[in-house]
C-alpha cells in the first residue's frame, strides 16, 4: 500500500462519482472520510472497503452542521460532491436548500480549520449560452425563474460565488470544478444518473427508450475515471486554488445518436424502440433544455494536466457490462 498522503473528506461518498473518487484516493495512499446521508447514495458502492483502517464512513446530512464538522475533524481537504440535482420531477425546494446550505456548511467547516475545499459544480451553469465551446469566463444565460429546471444551475452558481467569497473574506483555499456529463459503472439507473443509465437499463429490460424533445440536442460525456483524475489533480495542485475548471470530454453526440449507439453496443439489431416525450410533458410544470453543451478544456489541460482519455464507445462498453452484471444479479435474486 502506498505511504499515507493525508486525509480527504468526501461528501456524497456513497454516490456515483464519490465512490469512485474514494477508491482512487485510497489507491493513491490517502486516508478517506466518507460522508453521505444515503438518500441517493448506496452502501453497496463501498461494501468492498469494509475493514479498511484508512476509510471511515459517516452517515451525515450536509445540512447538519455539527455532525458535518465532527465527521471532517481529521481532514485536511474536503471534496464537496453532495448535491440535489435537476428537479425534473419536482422538488426544487430540495435542490435549492440542500445545495446552498450544504455548501455553506462545508465552507464554514473549512474556515474553522484552514482546510482546502474542492467544490463540484456543473456545466449547467452556462445555461443557454449559445457561444461554444464553453470557456470558464463565458456568461451564464439562465432561463426564466418560472421554469424549475433552472433552480439547479442557479444553486450551483450560488455555490461557486459563495466559495470564491469565502476565499476572499476568510482565505479558504477553494477550487471549483464544472463537470460535463459524467457516466460509467455505479451510475444511478434513473434520470438522476443520466441518459446513458436510463437507456442501458431500458434496453436490457426490453423496454422502450424515453427521449425528451426531438433527441437532436447534443452533449459531451465524460467517463467517471477521467472525472476522478481531474478531481485528484485539483486536490494536489496548489496553483489551482481560487480557479474554476471545466472537466469534460469534447466528443459531442446527439441524444438520439447516443441511444442508437447504446442499442448497437448491447447487440440489438435494427432501430431502437424510442418514445419521444414533448418537453411540456416532462415532469411537473414547464421544462426547458439546453440545445448544445461542449466544454473548452484548455485551462484544465494547461493548469491541471487534465485530459479525458476514455473514448465514448469504450466508456459505454464498460458501463453496459456493469449494467449487465447488475441485471443478471437482480434476475437471480428475483427469478
Amino acid at each position: 500500500m502506498p505511504a499515507e498522503r493525508g486525509t480527504v473528506a468526501v461528501t456524497g461518498s456513497a454516490g456515483f462519482i464519490g465512490s469512485h473518487l474514494v477508491d482512487e484516493l485510497l489507491a493513491r495512499g490517502y486516508r478517506v472520510i466518507g460522508i453521505d446521508n444515503l438518500s441517493m447514495g448506496r452502501r453497496e458502492n463501498f461494501q468492498h472497503l469494509a475493514g479498511r483502517r484508512d476509510f471511515a464512513f459517516h452517515e451525515v446530512d450536509v445540512r447538519d452542521f455539527e455532525a458535518l464538522r465532527s465527521a471532517c475533524q481529521e481532514s485536511s481537504v474536503i471534496v464537496h460532491l453532495a448535491a440535489y440535482k435537476i428537479p425534473r420531477y419536482g422538488g426544487a425546494i430540495h435542490t435549492l436548500q440542500i445545495n446552498s446550505r450544504g455548501t455553506e456548511h462545508v465552507l464554514e467547516v473549512a474556515r474553522g480549520a484552514g482546510r482546502k475545499v474542492v467544490l463540484a459544480s456543473t456545466s449547467d451553469v452556462y445555461g443557454k449560452n449559445p457561444q461554444l465551446p464553453f470557456s470558464e469566463r463565458h456568461d451564464s444565460v439562465m432561463g426564466p425563474s418560472s421554469i424549475p429546471r433552472w433552480s439547479y444551475a442557479v444553486s450551483k452558481l450560488f455555490e461557486e460565488h459563495l466559495g470564491l467569497a469565502y476565499r476572499e473574506a476568510y482565505g479558504v483555499p477553494v477550487v471549483i470544478l464544472r463537470f460535463f456529463g459524467c457516466y460509467g459503472p455505479r451510475q444511478h439507473r434513473s434520470w438522476w444518473g443520466g441518459p446513458q443509465a436510463v437507456f442501458i437499463d431500458a434496453m436490457l429490460n426490453g423496454g422502450e427508450i424515453e427521449i425528451h424533445g426531438d433527441g437532436l440536442q447534443t452533449r459531451t460525456f465524460t467517463y467517471v475515471g477521467d472525472t476522478v483524475q481531474g478531481i485528484v489533480r485539483a486536490i494536489e495542485c496548489e496553483q489551482a486554488e481560487g480557479e474554476i475548471f471545466n472537466l469534460g470530454s469534447d466528443e459531442e453526440i446527439s441524444i438520439l445518436d447516443l441511444a442508437r449507439t447504446i442499442h448497437r453496443l448491447i447487440g440489438r439489431a435494427g432501430e431502437p424502440l424510442i418514445r419521444f416525450v414533448d418537453y411540456a410533458r416532462v415532469g411537473k410544470g414547464p421544462y426547458e433544455d439546453v440545445r448544445r453543451r461542449v466544454p473548452d478544456v484548455t485551462k484544465a489541460r494547461t493548469m491541471l494536466g487534465f485530459t479525458a482519455t476514455v473514448p465514448l464507445i469504450e466508456g459505454l462498453q464498460r458501463a453496459i457490462e456493469w449494467h449487465r452484471q447488475n441485471h443478471a444479479a437482480a434476475v437471480q435474486a428475483h427469478p
